[in-house]
């Protein structure tokens, strides 16, 4: 008889990740349960850092000690209990950025699929030329094929042959499909500068600076500009040899150091060499701009030695099937068996039958205009975390606990649909699914809804509604009831009229034959709020990101424009700024008080205090990425690692000052009977009437405190911040200057945020608008797209159905345009608000 008793729920008591208060929650088992909350409430706390913490720690531990120290270890939650907890897996809101080699065929393991249909199933070409027809004997005799016509036995190719990161590679570019060159035009910055001047961006490079006193030296004149330069002397430049020379090089404080034996690298060289010694991403990342990159000569892009491409499968050999959009590859599929001999028909139609198996997640999450040959690192974030659940989706495992931090990130309204029933299908295998998420349609699907909050930061960290979507919807006290139930403002700003919409002016450019993106004229109006949408692949970014910023810059500094760009009128952009939501800083010495300008300042009061020039003590000892200041156990990080043999180092607090970064004499000079760890563990609200007497902090303060970031800690360290919160602290030394000029470019903005913060985000565009600026928003997000004064809608679909502009106009007038996909949603959103736009 089968157990009646099985738990239902996950019983979570005493959590106390982050902000978490003592959080007591039950989280049904095998159902779709959404998390919501406001930005910084702890709903990650709570999915990230317990459910699947604890989940992942207990399942490591039950692997022998060989297998987990190969694993990173997960440090035990900081929860009194968690019972009935399955083994856990996460998708989170960033997916590691792939690699080179990677493609959406291997990421999704289609391709693995694809190679062995070809090798089992393809028809080859003798040693002597001759076509052989799709045979059994591949399979039957390990590869061995007779060629019908001449009777030579050769080896067909296997499947690990068509594999472009090993065996396949094409020889001329290794597999990776394009070769690089070193660009004149992008080493020489401007022809109409001298050497002296500046003209050699390489020289720029670290080390280098002084390279147009050594080309003085060997006789190349410095003072005309380059474009009036000898041919010979613009090679010597270039290409000249390595030579010593002795030099004098003044310094900016009028002293002479000489070098005896400098030596003379050329601008090539300059790179080449750099890049040969680099192992830094950003620094590869600054080398690459001086390349250019272009298709191989000899593979032709497809990556694979050109000798697999005589396999053939019903006409088409594997780059031509891998350049086929997914929903294309499927119906191609569907003719291969017909196309094989009868006595193949069987392996033909299983193998067939994986290959189509191994699509069908993408196709459900709205994925089928890519290509199984698109590289990895051009993919959106959405894309790339779509093709992590495809494939989790695939492995059809049954009792485990999926979390996923913000699925809805670069996700077109159209595919939520999708979305949302791969989440139905990890549940109907007998799954259960977390999602923590503000998208309010995937929120209304879910099966139980628990909202976190009230507030952020201090003010979040408890269980501010549960319940199923209804219950929360018709709650008095829940913050994303009024946006469930559509009684909450929609539109935050006034709709401009036609007419006064173009009244500052407008950028214009045309782009041509880029990526999918053929010809396409577009205007933006100066001064107002623009949002850029379409689906995914659509070609916003080809058209914003990859068009209007590099052309711009380019026309600033009197350069040629981007090929595919065939015209621009920047309308007096002197300035663009694109603000992306990639973390601040890089590691925990990077808080919110350095990355804004708190901490200098903090510096300067506490070493005004009696007590500190009492002891010499001058603005230095104040920060603690100096020695004399630093706790002298963890060097100013407020944390240790310890090294556990066998094991992954732990991360622990520093026992000596608790965290708290600095030592115990540096603590002990007080600021109004705060120390400077004091100020740094209050958060930005609790700080503003701390500081209401010191302009400076208090400026900066209100700034954070107006941008929705007041529950931020000043000591708060900067990388862990979510997408949202990393954008608007990069606008902290904006808010409040002129921006005539300059052009404000976001990359969806509303990563991570509640819709109360994007309401939020609202008025810190308008904000920069009232200073000057232009602010253009490549976006999704509903709620914000209604909020802009021009929407330019791309598509209609993506990959090769996109690439068009569908749409232009106000969010109304976008609304009723037939044929655009983002006007069908936005029309449902303006009326569930009930005309409120």
């Amino acid at each position: 008889m089968e157990p009646t008793n099985l738990p239902t729920k996950i019983k979570v008591r005493g959590a106390k990740v982050n902000n978490l208060k003592d959080l007591d929650v039950d989280i049904p088992l095998n159902k779709f349960v959404a998390i919501t909350g406001r930005s910084g409430s702890g709903k990650s706390s709570l999915a990230m850092g317990v459910l699947y913490a604890e989940g992942a720690r207990r399942y490591l531990n039950a692997l022998s000690t060989f297998t987990r120290r190969r694993i990173n270890q997960m440090g035990k939650a900081a929860v009194d209990s968690v019972e009935y907890l399955p083994s856990a897996l996460a998708l989170r809101q960033r997916p590691q950025v792939p690699g080179v080699r990677s493609t959406v065929g291997t990421m999704s393991e289609s391709f693995n699929i694809l190679r062995l249909v070809f090798s089992r199933l393809g028809s080859s070409v003798c040693p002597n030329g001759h076509r052989v027809p799709p045979t059994l004997d591949v399979a039957e005799n390990d590869g061995y094929v007779t060629c019908p016509t001449c009777g030579v036995t050769f080896m067909a190719p296997s499947a690990e042959d068509f594999a472009f990161n090993s065996a396949g590679a094409c020889p001329t570019c290794g597999g990776l499909g394009q070769v690089c060159q070193l660009d004149a035009s992008l080493i020489i910055k401007n022809e109409d500068q001298t050497l002296e001047e500046g003209a050699v961006a390489s020289w720029h490079l670290p080390g280098r600076n002084f390279m147009p006193i050594v080309a003085n030296a060997i006789g190349i004149p410095i003072d005309v500009p380059y474009k009036d330069l000898s041919e010979a002397d613009k090679q010597r430049v270039l290409h000249g040899k390595k030579q010593y020379v002795a030099i004098d090089i003044p310094s900016s404080k009028g002293k002479i150091f000489h070098m005896d034996k400098a030596v003379y690298e050329n601008a090539f060289a300059a790179v080449e060499d750099s890049m040969a010694t680099s192992k830094n991403e950003r620094t590869i990342a600054k080398l690459n701009k001086f390349y250019t990159f272009d298709t191989c000569p000899d593979c032709h892009g497809t990556r694979l030695n050109p000798k697999l491409l005589r396999q053939q499968l019903n006409g088409k050999n594997i780059a031509e099937v891998a350049d086929l959009p997914i929903n294309q590859l499927r119906e191609f599929a569907t003719t291969i068996v017909d196309w094989l001999p009868e006595r193949m028909h069987k392996l033909g139609s299983d193998l067939v039958a994986e290959l189509r198996l191994s699509l069908q997640p993408m196709v459900d999450l709205g994925l089928d205009y890519l290509t199984l040959s698109r590289p990895g690192d051009t993919l959106s974030t959405g894309e790339l975390q779509r093709i992590q659940l495809g494939r989790t989706l695939r492995s059809a495992t049954t009792g485990v606990l999926y979390v996923l931090d913000e699925p809805s990130v670069g996700l077109h309204p159209a595919n939520v649909t999708g979305l949302i029933k791969a989440f139905r299908g990890l549940v109907a295998q007998g799954n259960s699914v977390v999602v923590v998420d503000h998208d309010t349609r995937i929120i209304g699907a879910a099966d139980y809804v628990i909202e976190i909050g009230p507030g952020a930061g201090k003010n979040g960290g408890t269980v501010v509604d549960e319940g199923t979507v209804d219950q929360v919807a018709h709650s008095a006290h829940s913050l994303i009831a009024p946006f469930l139930n559509g009684t909450a403002t929609l539109r935050e700003r006034p709709q401009l009229a036609a007419d006064a919409l173009w009244q500052k002016g407008q950028l214009a450019i045309e782009v041509q034959h880029r990526f999918n993106i053929a010809d396409v004229a577009v205007k933006f109006p100066k001064n107002r709020l623009t949002t850029v949408t379409g689906m995914s692949g659509a070609g916003k970014t080809t058209l914003v990101l990859d068009s209007l910023i590099p052309a711009i810059e380019a026309d600033v500094d009197h350069r040629t424009l981007p090929r595919h760009v065939t015209h621009l009128d920047r309308a007096g952009i002197r300035h663009v700024v694109k603000v992306d939501s990639v973390p601040v800083g890089k590691n925990v010495r990077s808080t919110v008080a350095t990355y804004t300008d708190i901490l200098n300042r903090l510096r300067k009061l506490f070493a005004a205090t009696p007590a500190a020039k009492a002891h010499g003590y001058t603005n230095s000892r104040f920060s603690y990425n100096v020695k004399a200041g630093a706790c002298p156990m963890c060097g100013g990080t407020g944390q240790i690692s310890l090294d556990v043999q066998y094991l992954p180092d732990i991360t622990e607090v520093c026992p000596q000052c608790h965290g708290q970064r600095y030592n115990q004499e540096t603590l002990a000079v007080k600021w109004h009977d705060y120390s400077i760890a004091d100020v740094l563990a209050l958060s930005v609200d609790e700080a503003l009437p701390v500081f209401a007497e010191e302009a400076g902090i208090e400026q900066t303060l209100q700034t954070l405190h107006d941008m929705g970031l007041g529950y931020l800690l000043l000591g708060e360290s900067t990388p862990a911040l979510s997408g949202g919160e990393a954008q608007r602290l990069k606008l902290v030394s904006r808010i409040g200057k002129r921006q005539n000029g300059t052009l404000f470019i976001f990359d969806e903005p509303t990563v991570g945020l509640h819709p109360l913060d994007i309401q939020q985000l609202v008025k810190v565009f308008d904000q920069l608008l009232q200073q000057g600026a232009t602010v253009i928003a490549i976006e999704h997000d509903l709620d914000l797209i209604a909020n802009a004064d021009y929407v330019i809608d791309m598509g209609p679909g993506g990959g090769i159905n996109g690439g068009q502009l569908v749409a232009t106009g106000t969010p109304a007038a976008v609304s009723e345009t037939p044929g655009s996909v983002t006007g069908k949603y936005l029309k449902d959103q303006l009326a569930l608000f009930g005309q409120r736009a």
